[in-house]
């Protein structure tokens, strides 16, 4: 179940983190992956670890921000791997500060990456799915969105807008047989979250108490949000668009 051989799939923020264990996961189920990431050296780390066990991947560095850096990232895995099935806008970035502690050049980095990159890489791609008449698009946005987060005011908006974009793509895609959707993590244990604690006396006493706020008493892990992308990226979630996933174990519960 959940095949997904022959299928091309990039992975934004794809070498780290939840993005790592979304490329292993893709690439464990048959796909060919690219890994993009602003990260160079940690894209060609990951790519050379999967290789290794005999999985299609390939590192390619990309610059989310910039759409021509975009473009010409869609079309170096255009070249080696054919055409993008899947596009799975993961990468973010976010630091955990009091809205009032914030400057504009901290609104306009969040929201850069986190809405902004998000649209840059649907369009680089979107154009040849509807050419084709299929394709998926999974973006990550998070449970910060759906009930707010202390400290994160500004990351939580951009990833609401994340959910709204993809709702509203979804409507205008799917006479072309795209589906679009979202999963939204809860608090997960990632080098991003641990050098938030790390650098942030404030986001330290927050992330500190989660254990006791979700209702399984437990942060989650990367592979369980890439558990949900492999879903999502699959035959079996065709008829499936327009809809937001919380794993979050049990933090967003949803009517």
């Amino acid at each position: 179940m959940f095949e997904l051989k022959d299928k091309t799939i990039m992975v934004t923020g794809g070498a780290q983190g939840i993005g790592k264990a979304i490329s292993t996961a893709l690439a464990g189920q048959g796909a060919k992956v690219a890994i993009a990431d602003i990260d160079e050296t940690a894209a060609a780390q990951t790519a050379d670890e999967l290789s290794q066990q005999n999985h299609k991947v390939m590192a390619v560095q990309t610059d989310i921000t910039d759409p021509d850096k975009v473009k010409q990232s869609v079309a170096r895995v255009k070249e080696a791997f054919g055409g993008i099935d899947v596009l799975v806008n993961n990468a973010g970035w976010d630091r955990m500060i009091p809205f009032v502690d914030t400057t504009p050049d901290f609104w306009d980095k969040v929201i850069d990456i986190n809405y902004k990159g998000v649209l840059n890489c649907v369009y680089a791609v979107i154009h040849d799915m509807i050419d084709k008449n299929g394709g998926k698009i999974i973006n990550i946005s998070s449970d910060a969105a759906r009930v707010g987060s202390s400290g994160e005011a500004v990351y939580a908006g951009a990833k609401g807008a994340v959910i709204s974009f993809s709702k509203s793509l979804a409507r205008e895609v799917a006479r072309n047989q795209i589906t679009v959707n979202v999963i939204c993590p809860g608090p997960t244990d990632t080098p991003l979250t641990q050098q938030m604690q790390a650098e942030s006396e404030f986001a330290q006493k927050v992330l500190s108490k989660m254990d006791k706020v979700i209702p399984l008493r437990r942060t989650g892990t990367p592979e369980e949000i890439a558990a949900a992308v492999v879903f999502f990226a699959s035959k079996e979630a065709d008829f499936i668009t327009g809809q937001t996933l919380s794993v979050s174990g049990g933090l967003t519960m949803s009517s």
